[in-house]
């Protein structure tokens, strides 16, 4: 599957331009934000508006300067909108997670909390995907089930979240990322790591930044 990432466009036009473009060209399967599309929402309905019209399915988060109240709202009028904080959604065998907001807490208890929703959700989705290949006389092996985990908060300590004074990033998110079987971790937040990449044990983990990134899994 080929995806279009993007983050942190905070209502840049330029931004908007560069993954409409990369849209056309790249023809991606799905888009996927990780948050902060407007600066404190200001025209944000007319960015997802604009976004909608790509006539592309885009996976998106809220960012810390977005209400999730306001994306669930829209992702009710504009269809190719999928909202998934604290929820998920499956396309081509790949079960995407979300949780958006934040980014400024090494600890947080909300997201301990809800990761013990996401990891009954891995399970059901590898067991019902196990007896759908079984069924089909195949070995459930689960190698071609992927898991994207779409977070605006990057995880500790990695490339994505050192600054200047160190690693700043969300702990209970790579504990997460070591004790389950993420394929991908797409994240933003942190203007200065835009554009890097790194790995968590097999989990590969990118900040996609405001201009889009092609990530193929």
């Amino acid at each position: 599957m080929k995806l279009l990432a993007f983050t942190d466009t905070h209502g840049s036009l330029s931004a908007l331009r560069r993954i409409e473009q990369k849209t056309k060209a790249q023809k991606p399967d799905l888009l996927v934000c990780a948050g902060d599309i407007s600066i404190f929402e200001h025209g944000i309905v007319g960015i997802i508006r604009r976004l909608n019209r790509l006539n592309k399915k885009i996976i998106i988060i809220h960012g810390n300067h977005e209400d999730d109240t306001t994306f669930r709202k829209l992702s009710k009028l504009f269809k190719n909108i999928i909202f998934i904080h604290k929820n998920h959604f499956i396309k081509n065998n790949t079960l995407f997670l979300g949780y958006g907001g934040g980014g400024f807490s090494m600890v947080d208890k909300e997201f301990e909390k809800i990761a013990i929703k996401f990891k009954k959700i891995i399970k059901s989705y590898r067991s019902e995907a196990s007896g759908e290949l079984k069924n089909q006389g195949f070995l459930s092996d689960n190698k071609d089930k992927k898991t994207i985990l779409v977070t605006h908060a990057p995880p500790y300590k990695t490339k994505l979240d050192k600054l200047v004074g160190g690693h700043c990033g969300n702990k209970p998110i790579r504990h997460f990322i070591e004790k389950n079987k993420i394929d991908l971790l797409i994240c933003g937040h942190l203007h200065e790591n835009f554009g890097k990449e790194d790995k968590i044990k097999h989990t590969k983990v990118v900040n996609p930044g405001p201009f889009g990134k092609i990530v193929e899994i």
